[in-house]
């Protein structure tokens, strides 16, 4: 469980699923070269002690033979039942091999079958002339065989032979790797466990971390609080002291934009109310050009301070209050029309950004759906969805629906434009859906229109979520 979690946290390129995935293949590398390297130990190590049993045994044939007075002396006394047994698997041989007829001696168990000779096979000898090797023994199974060749002066040269199955050899390697790879299965499995503990827990601060960022984002909270490790700790200071450094300048901002507004608008009202003393044509035009560049010096300030505003870490709103004040206001407002507003908005919905804002741009959507719906306005927002289905934690969507006449395709481009009027029997400055597409732009998102299944026309306002 702490395994799949830990790989289910995040994305392919996560630390945490880096260093799990390091962690374990390189444990896997070791173990497995630690795994080989133990089962050849043993095998050599094996080998080499059933060698040793087995000259033991040729050392015991050489001294008999060494010490019989004659041809017919007493050999292979060594105490060991299997070279009594027929066919047992552990058999000795010695021939008298300076005589034209050689004098074959062997034990009951070889019965009337002969051992091969290493040196007819092209094996040779070690520094102390004992050759040893693998060979097929008389009744088809593997043996271990060891040979020598002792001179006895006028007893003539004998060549002494001792040989064993490898069966029980093998059977006992075969155990040791099996158990060995079942006591490492068993390592690598808390090894394992143990590197997903240590990489949960070495990374819990970042986590911790994350967490508190995230809170700032959704103005659950200023900064980020400590304390941290001492790896990290220079981090959220940082962090903090950029939070800081962001909003001082977007506080300068705003009151450098707001300077900048009273400093125009007494000029211009100046002028406006010098030219609406004058009846002259020229008076007229500077009231006309007066009451543009108040239009525009507005939408530009509005738009800086947007701007400003959209810099914010940590600025959110709820969605639905906002929605569910602005129906009830413009309920009021086309009291006189009888135009019905319903809204429908996923719960827990976040703006990411200022209330102000968000409340700007529906309220220009719904107002101007309420301008030209014939009886219902449907206000709806929901969670923005991805190819794969899956609902997207990055993006909100609200579609404004009204019944009215609609507009053509070939017009929407148009009808986004800044101060485009597409009917002047209708209220307003034309700025209304410019703004909203302008402040969409700005925190990232979009403004489309398309036909709406109520007939009138869509507006589909996507945006930021937290």
């Amino acid at each position: 469980m702490q395994v799949q979690e830990l790989l289910d946290r995040g994305a392919k390129n996560s630390i945490a699923r880096r260093l799990f995935i390091s962690a374990a293949f390189w444990s896997f590398i070791v173990l497995l070269v630690a795994g080989i390297f133990l089962s050849a130990l043993y095998r050599t190590t094996a080998q080499r002690a059933f060698d040793d049993r087995l000259n033991v045994y040729l050392r015991a044939l050489v001294a008999d033979v060494a010490l019989s007075a004659d041809e017919g002396g007493a050999l292979g006394q060594m105490g060991e039942p299997q070279f009594e047994l027929t066919n047992s698997g552990w058999y000795w041989q010695v021939t008298r091999i300076d005589s034209p007829s050689p004098l074959i001696r062997s034990s009951r168990s070889l019965f009337a079958e002969r051992l091969p000779i290493l040196s007819e096979l092209n094996m040779d000898p070690d520094a102390t002339g004992l050759r040893s090797g693998s060979v097929v023994g008389p009744d088809g199974r593997q043996l271990r065989l060891l040979e020598r060749v002792i001179d006895v002066g006028t007893d003539g040269q004998w060549l002494i032979q001792v040989a064993a199955t490898t069966e029980d050899l093998t059977q006992q390697i075969q155990w040791f790797v099996f158990a060995l790879a079942g006591s490492f299965l068993l390592v690598g499995a808390a090894l394992v466990g143990a590197t997903a503990l240590q990489v949960r827990y070495g990374l819990r601060p970042l986590r911790r971390l994350q967490d508190e960022v995230t809170a700032i984002r959704r103005s659950q909270t200023e900064k980020i609080a400590g304390p941290y490790p001492d790896d990290l700790a220079p981090l959220a200071g940082e962090l903090n002291l950029l939070i800081a450094s962001n909003k001082e300048v977007v506080e300068r901002a705003r009151t450098q934009v707001g300077n900048l507004a009273h400093a125009l608008k007494t000029p211009l009202s100046v002028i406006s109310n010098e030219a609406a003393r004058d009846p002259s044509p020229l008076a007229e035009k500077v009231r006309e050009q007066t009451t543009l560049m108040r239009d525009q010096v507005a939408w530009y300030l509005d738009r800086a301070r947007a701007a400003a505003r959209s810099t914010v870490i940590g600025a959110s709103a709820d969605v639905e209050p906002s929605i569910a004040g602005l129906v009830r206001t413009f309920q009021k407002i086309y009291v006189d029309r009888a135009i019905d507003f319903g809204f429908d908005c996923t719960d827990g919905l976040r703006f990411r950004g200022e209330r102000q804002d968000l409340e700007e741009m529906l309220g220009n959507l719904i107002d101007n759906a309420g301008k030209w719906a014939s009886s219902q306005v449907r206000v709806a927002a929901v969670h923005v969805l991805r190819d794969t289905g899956e609902a997207s934690p990055g993006f909100l969507e609200i579609a404004v629906e009204d019944d009215g006449p609609g507009l053509p395709a070939e017009r929407r481009d148009e009808a986004l434009g800044r101060g485009r009027r597409l009917d002047e029997t209708k209220p307003g400055s034309g700025l209304g859906l410019s703004i909203v597409a302008d402040l969409a732009k700005i925190y990232g998102g979009s403004l489309v229109l398309a036909d709406s299944p109520l007939g009138g026309l869509k507006a589909a306002l996507r945006l930021p979520s937290v």
